[in-house]
C-alpha cells in the first residue's frame, strides 16, 4: 500500500512537472510582461500630466503583475485610481480619457463602471477607473481593492508557489470551472492565488479538498463575512477585509466538481487533467435522436436579449430558467432538466418534459365536510356545465374534489399561457408578452447558443471521462 502511494505520488510530480514546463510563459516574455508593465504606468502618469487630471496612481496589478498568469491566457489591467472624493460621473469622464490617451484601438466596455479595452505594445489592456481608497474594507467601487490584494500576494508568494497557482489554474481551466464571471460561476484567480498560498501546491490542495462537504468553512470560527447566501459553496474571507468572501461568485455545483476530480486525479494522476476541453455542444439533429431515445420532450423558449453584459445578464438568465422550470412543473409536467444561455440577439431556455402533453384530468382538491365554504364549491362544481370528467366526491380523507377537464395540454400552449405573469428579471420579462417564442425543438431555429444549451441539458457527463 505505501509503494502504491509513493509510485502514484511520484507519477503526479512527474506530470506536474511536465506541465509546469508548458503553461509557464518563458523568462523572455515575463521580462517583456515586466517592460510593458513600467511603460504602461509612465504613460498613464504622463497622460495625467498633459490634461492636469487628478490621477492619484497607476498600476498593473493582478496576474500580469505577479507573474501567474498562463502562457495562453495573459489580459493585461491598468488601474487608473482616482480621489475618492471625484465624482462618478468625473470618474467615469478622466478614466475613460485618460484610457483613451493610453491605449491603441480603445473599445468602451462595461462592468458596473464604465472601462476600456485596447492595445499597448502588442499586449490586450483594461485600462480600469476606480478610487484610492485608504480603507479596502469601505471600497467606493469594486476594483479599489485590486491594490490592497496586490500587496498582499506579492509581499507572499515565491517563485515556488507562482509555479503552484499557474498549474491550479490550468487544472481548474480544464474543469470549466475558473474565472468568476457570472456566465462561469468559478474560481477567480484571485481566490486560486490565496487557496495555494493557504495549501502551498495544487496537490495539497486536492488532497484536503477530497474530503470537503458544501458548504465549505475555510474561515475562523467566529469571523465568518456576514449576509452569506444560503447556497454558498465556499466560504473564504478576503485578508484585506474580512467582511467579503472572496468566493462568493463560486456556485456549489462547481465546486462539487472540483471535489469530484479531486478524488480522481490523486488517484490517477495524468497530463490529461491539465487538458483544456471545450464545453459540450450539441446539434438539433443529435438532441432530436437523444430525446427520441428518451422519449421524452424538449421546449425552447427564446426571449430578445436585452443590451446588457454578461456579468450583468446571466444572473438574470438563470432566474428566468428556474422560472420557466418551476412553473411548467407547478402546471402538471414531470421536469426532467433545463439549460439556458444568451447569444449575440436571443436568450434561450430548454426544458425537458417526460411527456409532451399533460393529463386531461386534474385533480381539484376542495374543503373537509362541515366546513361553511364547502356550499360554494359545491355550487361551482356540480353545475351540469362544470368542466368537470367526474365528481364532486368526498376523498378517503373527507376532502371534497372533484377531477376537472383541462382545454391547454401541450407543453408549448401551456407555457404560452403563463408567460404574461411570469417574472423572468428586471431586463429579461418583455413588455409585449408576443416576443417571447415557443417551439418544440424540432421547430426550433438552430444557431450556435442552441447547440451550447442542447450540450448542457442533453450531453451532461463528467468533464474527465471520455464520451460513451
Amino acid at each position: 500500500m505505501a509503494d502504491d502511494r509513493a509510485a502514484t505520488a511520484a507519477a503526479a510530480e512527474s506530470v506536474e512537472r511536465a506541465v509546469s514546463a508548458r503553461i509557464a510563459p518563458s523568462d523572455d516574455f515575463l521580462a517583456r510582461v515586466a517592460q510593458v508593465r513600467e511603460r504602461l504606468v509612465a504613460r498613464a502618469e504622463a497622460a495625467a500630466r498633459e490634461r492636469s487630471s487628478p490621477l492619484v496612481r497607476a498600476l498593473v496589478a493582478g496576474s500580469a503583475a505577479r507573474g501567474t498568469f498562463l502562457q495562453d491566457r495573459l489580459d493585461v489591467d491598468l488601474f487608473l485610481l482616482f480621489p475618492s472624493d471625484l465624482g462618478r460621473e468625473r470618474l467615469r469622464e478622466e478614466g475613460l480619457a485618460l484610457g483613451r490617451a493610453i491605449l491603441t484601438d480603445p473599445e468602451t466596455r462595461y462592468a458596473e463602471h464604465p472601462y476600456l479595452r485596447g492595445s499597448f505594445d502588442g499586449f490586450r489592456v483594461d485600462a480600469v477607473p476606480g478610487y484610492a481608497v485608504a480603507d479596502p474594507s469601505a471600497p467606493l467601487s469594486p476594483v479599489d481593492r485590486t491594490p490592497f490584494h496586490q500587496a498582499y500576494l506579492a509581499e507572499r508568494e515565491s517563485p515556488e508557489l507562482v509555479a503552484q497557482v499557474r498549474l491550479t489554474k490550468q487544472f481548474l481551466r480544464s474543469l470549466g470551472v475558473y474565472g468568476s464571471e457570472a456566465r462561469t460561476e468559478g474560481f477567480s484567480g484571485y481566490l486560486v492565488e490565496l487557496l495555494v498560498l493557504r495549501f502551498g501546491s495544487l496537490r495539497a490542495m486536492l488532497a484536503a479538498a477530497r474530503a470537503w462537504r458544501l458548504p465549505v468553512r475555510l474561515a475562523e470560527p467566529g469571523h465568518e463575512p456576514p449576509r452569506l447566501p444560503a447556497d454558498v459553496a465556499l466560504i473564504l474571507p478576503d485578508p484585506v477585509d474580512p467582511h467579503r468572501n472572496v468566493a462568493s461568485a463560486l456556485s456549489r455545483r462547481n465546486l462539487a466538481l472540483v471535489v469530484l476530480a479531486a478524488q480522481e486525479y490523486l488517484r490517477h494522476p495524468s497530463e490529461s487533467w491539465f487538458a483544456i476541453r471545450p464545453r459540450p455542444t450539441l446539434a438539433r439533429a443529435e438532441a432530436l435522436r437523444r430525446v427520441e431515445a428518451r422519449a421524452s420532450h424538449v421546449a425552447v423558449v427564446r426571449l430578445p436579449r436585452p443590451d446588457l453584459v454578461d456579468d450583468t445578464l446571466y444572473p438574470q438568465v438563470r432566474k428566468a430558467e428556474r422560472a420557466f422550470g418551476e412553473e411548467i412543473a407547478r402546471a402538471g409536467f414531470e421536469v426532467l432538466g433545463s439549460a439556458s444561455a444568451a447569444g449575440p440577439d436571443r436568450v434561450l431556455v430548454a426544458v425537458e418534459v417526460a411527456h409532451a402533453r399533460r393529463s386531461a384530468v386534474r385533480v381539484q382538491e376542495g374543503p373537509p365536510a362541515g366546513l361553511d365554504r364547502v356550499g360554494h364549491f359545491l355550487e361551482k362544481w356540480a353545475r351540469p356545465d362544470a368542466p368537470v370528467h367526474q365528481g364532486p366526491f368526498v376523498r378517503p380523507d373527507g376532502h371534497l374534489a372533484v377531477e376537472a377537464r383541462r382545454s391547454d395540454r401541450e407543453l408549448e400552449e401551456v407555457v404560452r399561457g403563463f408567460v404574461p405573469r411570469l417574472a423572468l428579471g428586471k431586463d429579461l420579462t418583455p413588455r409585449a408578452p408576443e416576443a417571447v417564442e415557443i417551439f418544440p425543438l424540432a421547430g426550433a431555429p438552430e444557431s450556435p447558443v442552441l447547440e451550447e444549451v442542447l450540450g448542457e441539458l442533453l450531453a451532461k457527463r463528467l468533464p474527465w471521462l471520455e464520451p460513451p
